[in-house]
């Protein structure tokens, strides 16, 4: 697709198109993954402040096939991910994605997972703190083909919001033709817990450090086990600091 997008379509609806005419057309990465082979793809969005950083992706699954993606954005002016998914039978799609934005930053990931086949799994969370006047998006669908029975799909997206100019929007979709499937999708924003910071409080620690420890305990183990951790954590921690 040359064309640049509009706000008519869904998927960018809430995005900076100012922005992405500085850097459209952009090329889509494809990736298949075999019959039984694992795949693991790390994203880290950590640019500069007026940079634009746009990554799309297609994922191709293959019977019995693993597929892992860690998505962290927490820089630019503008950083999106989007990602299609295609799921043979017993295939396994899993994604963990932060979001830390702030200033005028837009920060998204979107997501299309299709399960074209029987006995699919697709795991998907999200987490996003956003803080001055950012704008911080999970757009994510899930669509289960027409006989592609034990299908199990879940979505959960979680947003902290630390001001009112702050933005958040998630919105996980099903879109199901099956009839023997487990699929769960939740989403939920809020604000950081006043008890819990006045607890810390009394235990003597400053409102920023109060602020950053609970904050951490919110996207806290997105990652953990994986090779990139210690990565996406220094760049989460480094932009905590700076939207506090």
């Amino acid at each position: 697709m040359t064309a640049l997008p509009t706000r008519r379509d869904e998927s960018w609806r809430y995005s900076d198109l100012d922005a992405v005419a500085r850097v459209w057309p952009v090329a889509t990465h494809a990736h298949v993954v075999a019959p039984g082979e694992s795949f693991t793809l790390p994203i880290l969005i950590d640019a500069a402040d007026d940079a634009v950083t746009i990554e799309d992706h297609a994922i191709e699954i293959g019977a019995g096939g693993r597929a892992r993606l860690d998505v962290a954005i927490t820089g630019g002016r503008l950083g999106r991910v989007f990602v299609k998914v295609r799921l043979a039978a017993g295939a396994h799609f899993e994604l963990s994605g932060a979001i830390v934005g702030g200033g005028r930053e837009t920060h998204e990931i979107v997501t299309r997972v299709t399960h074209a086949e029987p006995d699919a799994t697709s795991a998907q969370t999200v987490r996003a703190i956003l803080g001055g006047q950012a704008t911080g998006s999970y757009l994510g669908k899930v669509a289960v083909a027409r006989g592609a029975q034990k299908t199990d799909a879940r979505q959960s997206a979680k947003a902290m919001l630390l001001n009112r100019a702050a933005t958040a929007n998630l919105k996980p979709e099903l879109e199901i033709f099956a009839d023997d499937v487990k699929c769960a999708h939740g989403a939920t924003v809020g604000e950081l817990d006043a008890q819990a910071l006045f607890y810390l409080a009394s235990r003597g620690l400053p409102p920023s450090e109060a602020k950053a420890l609970l904050l951490r305990a919110f996207v806290g183990g997105l990652f953990d086990g994986t090779a990139d951790a210690e990565r996406f954590t220094a760049a989460i921690d480094a932009a905590l600091e700076r939207v506090l």
